[in-house]
């Protein structure tokens, strides 16, 4: 058994690291710094990756399973692609780029909704001890630290304003506000609150139940939305990669690179979010359930329940919605081209996307991730 520290405070986990230099970058000070050999170092990780790197030893220790994952390599590639994107923008369409670097830095900022959600008592959720796990850390920093990463605390900006800075930055500044709020309505974000396609799809909530009646309504919608947010940081990492590659590319865009650079900042700063979520994850799945009526249920059938439909729904609807989307503002950039049409058939022949009879577009080349 470890006999490294594995509780701590809520200061402890949203600690920084003393820095030597802070990141500002496009005249905007980010959360972030660099410390004495010149190495970006992320928010919030002084006691943060100490405890994640310990709660998974310990749960390995105790419960001898494989971590809940999906691998990378086996999610669906970004669209349009790294190629596709820039053969866009050498041909005079950086629209479609912008917008997909406007979405994610809104998106982004939906991250300090965590600090909304509310925690059931999970003391009483799982028959055996949760001390010193990163289950008993959720509402005790690993939300608030997450949150913050995402929208930022203080003097220190978030991904979400990050985000922004890199397109300014790569684009020079290509939008106003009045574009940028009508490029917003055009994806269905209408509000602070509300994501793409409207409110932020609702998972686990009083009638759209998948788990036993026994089982705390609350710990269902709390798992499935942790569930969901890890899947979008898997998933999100295929954008970091294709973020980096686009926009450090100083032929096509401004800023001599460093808007890559700035993508690559965030994308450290992502990961201990994919650690800690899996981690918890997979304590819940390696424990026994408490229904309100003392009943008992398997972890492993009850994460495994919200963990399949949650895979479905982000590699099955929310991928299918996101092409037709990205496809939408591909023909949009392009309207009123004399190539219109040549340019896009042109772009899709570089990746896996094809229009379909009705105007839509599939990925016949993705398939589902393995668990």
């Amino acid at each position: 058994m470890t006999t490294v520290q594995t509780e701590f405070t809520e200061a402890e986990l949203l600690a920084d690291h003393p820095v030597v230099e802070p990141l500002i970058i496009g005249g905007v000070r980010c959360h972030g710094g660099f410390d004495d050999t010149g190495a970006y170092v992320s928010p919030r990780t002084r006691h943060r990756w100490p405890a994640i790197h310990a709660w998974e030893q310990q749960r390995q220790d105790q419960f001898a399973t494989p971590i809940l994952d999906v691998p990378l390599e086996t999610w669906p590639e970004n669209f349009p692609t790294v190629e596709q994107s820039k053969f866009l923008i050498r041909n005079g369409v950086p629209g479609p780029t912008i917008s997909a670097l406007t979405r994610i830095g809104t998106v982004e900022g939906f991250g300090g909704m965590l600090r909304m959600l509310p925690v059931p008592d999970l003391r009483r959720c799982f028959d055996e001890d949760i001390t010193g796990t990163a289950i008993a850390h959720i509402d005790h920093g690993l939300f608030e630290a997450h949150a913050r990463d995402e929208c930022g605390f203080a003097d220190g900006a978030g991904h979400d304003r990050m985000w922004f800075v890199a397109r300014d930055i790569a684009f020079e500044h290509p939008v106003t506000r009045d574009q940028t709020s009508r490029m917003l309505a055009r994806m269905g974000i209408r509000s602070g609150r509300e994501g793409p396609g409207g409110p932020v799809r609702p998972q686990g909530g009083a009638d759209d139940r998948l788990l036993p009646a026994a089982i705390d309504p609350q710990l269902e919608m709390l798992v499935a939305r942790m569930i969901g947010l890890l899947l979008i940081e898997i998933s999100a990492f295929h954008s970091f990669g294709w973020a980096e590659a686009v926009l450090g590319d100083d032929d096509l865009v401004a800023g001599d690179g460093l808007a890559g650079v700035l993508v690559s900042y965030i994308r450290a700063d992502e990961t201990p979010h994919v650690a800690w979520l899996r981690t918890a994850l997979s304590e819940m799945r390696d424990r026994t359930w408490v229904g309100t009526d003392g009943t008992r249920h398997p972890g492993g059938d009850m994460v495994g329940r919200l963990w399949d439909r949650a895979l479905t729904d982000s590699v099955v609807v929310r991928r299918q919605e996101n092409l037709n989307f990205v496809m939408g503002e591909i023909i949009a950039a392009v309207d009123g081209r004399p190539d219109a049409e040549s340019l896009v058939d042109d772009m899709l022949s570089l990746g896996s996307v094809v229009r379909q009879d009705d105007g839509t577009v599939a990925d016949p080349a993705a398939g589902p991730p393995r668990a």
